[in-house]
């Protein structure tokens, strides 16, 4: 079965054709890099990298790109409030970001343009929609530049809406609009502003608005057409129908499907930092394991809402335990070359990562079975289709992104982590015959500390991860 996927601007489940055989462009709006990210925020990036996966395991050529957002009105409000310029913070928390993606295994993408690296592309644009008649400079002088909504027939389309039934565009002040729903494609610099945040235009100094941020760089990074365009449910209005609109307006036939991922929420409500029930990364991952937290993402379907608790996530992580038990015991052997066929197929129906995990506990129960009958050698198969199922989801133990290379460099490591562990006991069995017990307890919690147990057995000290 080839891949279908959910379109939501069809809203309907479709066949994917790429625009070139054997190609897939895709672009997926990143954050902006206003405060560290939050689970909810890595959501997305950790499903569209599934789909980077699939399609690359699938046999094309993936062109990747997810954008940063590094100059808009929260970054200029809370690098005010910080006392700091507004490209230190989002230098900061761009820096967060990609630790935090790069923890959660979330390969980096083919390009990861900046919005303040793109200013001459985004002028340029806005120019050719004033030149087509679909933008007009506001004749308040206040320096905004606008789009205008009603020149465009299918304005709305995306997210199926009528003009009339749309809430007015909030992003600058509505007396140099001609509909209260036009929106701001450049910004014109405001005394209350830093000169650093403007940049020279036409129409004055000033700033891109949100939208045309991302209908530019996708159209120099992918051209005037591109397969799939991804991100959060939250972004289908106003961001993608105004991406939409203004670049069909410029000409440009721009995404053909539209790919959305759903919310994690907390009690109900949609994860932001606007209500206070975020949770950072760092501080989810002092309590899970990246992988795990990686696979309590990825076993739910990216268009289902994930109400978070840290039940939720134990549980997940154990699951996750019971996978890698089972390899370790068949010997972490190399991937498999060819994917269950159950596995396909959930993958090929619109990214179904539940009834793809349910493939892995399948063949994982069948490799224990294996294993209690003691057939190694079948059992060591099993684990090699699992590993492959595993990489498919970012989610191969072995894989270098976790902090392991290969299982030779696995035994290095026991030999040198051995070695150290040795060296501490014979100082602890030292204090102990010197009847300083106070020193062994602590070099015994030195060790603990280190997450090592320790078992005192007839035969010597044994420990264990």
């Amino acid at each position: 079965m080839a891949l279908r996927i959910y379109d939501t601007a069809r809203r309907d489940v479709v066949d994917f054709v790429p625009l070139v055989e054997g190609r897939a462009g895709i672009y997926v709006c990143g954050l902006t890099v206003q405060s560290e990210p939050h689970v909810g925020h890595i959501r997305s990036g950790v499903n569209f990298d599934v789909l980077r996966r699939w399609l690359a395991a699938s046999g094309y050529d993936v062109t990747f790109i997810r954008n940063t957002t590094d100059i808009d009105d929260k970054i200029l409000t809370k690098a005010a409030e910080q006392g700091r310029p507004w490209f230190n913070l989002a230098y900061d928390m761009h820096r967060e970001l990609t630790k935090a993606y790069a923890a959660l295994n979330v390969a980096p993408p083919t390009y990861e343009p900046a919005a303040t690296g793109h200013v001459p592309e985004m002028i340029e644009m806005i120019a050719l929609l004033i030149e087509r008649g679909h933008a007009y400079p506001a004749a308040d002088g206040s320096g905004d530049v606008y789009f205008d909504v009603r020149s465009l027939a299918d304005y709305g389309s995306l997210t199926h809406q009528k003009i009339d039934d749309m809430e007015a565009a909030a992003d600058a002040d509505p007396r140099g609009k001609r509909d209260p729903r036009d929106f701001a494609l450049w910004k014109g610099r405001k005394e209350s502003e830093p000169e650093t945040a403007s940049w020279p235009s036409p129409w004055g100094r000033g700033r891109p608005g949100w939208h045309i941020e991302c209908s530019a760089m996708a159209g120099k990074y992918l051209g005037e057409a591109f397969d799939i365009h991804g991100g959060g449910v939250d972004l289908r209005f106003p961001h993608h129908e105004n991406e939409q609109a203004q670049s069909r307006a410029a000409g440009h036939g721009f995404a053909t499907y539209w790919m959305h991922n759903a919310w994690i929420t907390t009690a109900g409500e949609k994860m932001s930092k606007s209500l206070g029930n975020s949770l950072v990364v760092p501080s989810v991952l002092e309590r899970v394991r990246p992988i795990e937290l990686r696979f309590y993402m990825v076993a739910a379907h990216y268009r289902s809402n994930v109400e978070f608790s840290f039940e939720a996530l134990d549980e997940a992580a154990v699951g996750f335990q019971r996978i890698e038990g089972f390899l370790e015991r068949a010997g972490m052997p190399d991937a498999s070359t060819e994917l269950r066929a159950a596995f396909v197929d959930a993958m090929d129906d619109d990214l179904g990562t539940p009834s793809a995990v349910a493939a892995i506990y399948d063949a994982v129960r069948d490799g224990n079975k294996l294993l209690g009958d003691g057939d190694t050698t079948g059992a060591a198969d099993v684990a090699s289709d699992v590993r492959a199922m595993l990489d498919v989801l970012g989610l191969d133990p072995l894989d270098p992104a976790w902090g392991t290379s290969s299982s030779g460099d696995n035994d290095k490591l026991t030999l040198a982590v051995d070695a150290l562990v040795a060296g501490l006991l014979e100082q602890r069995n030292a204090a102990r015959a010197a009847k300083d017990f106070a020193a062994a307890d602590a070099i015994r919690d030195r060790i603990k500390a280190a997450g090592i147990v320790l078992e005192d057995t007839p035969t010597g000290t044994k420990w264990s991860l």
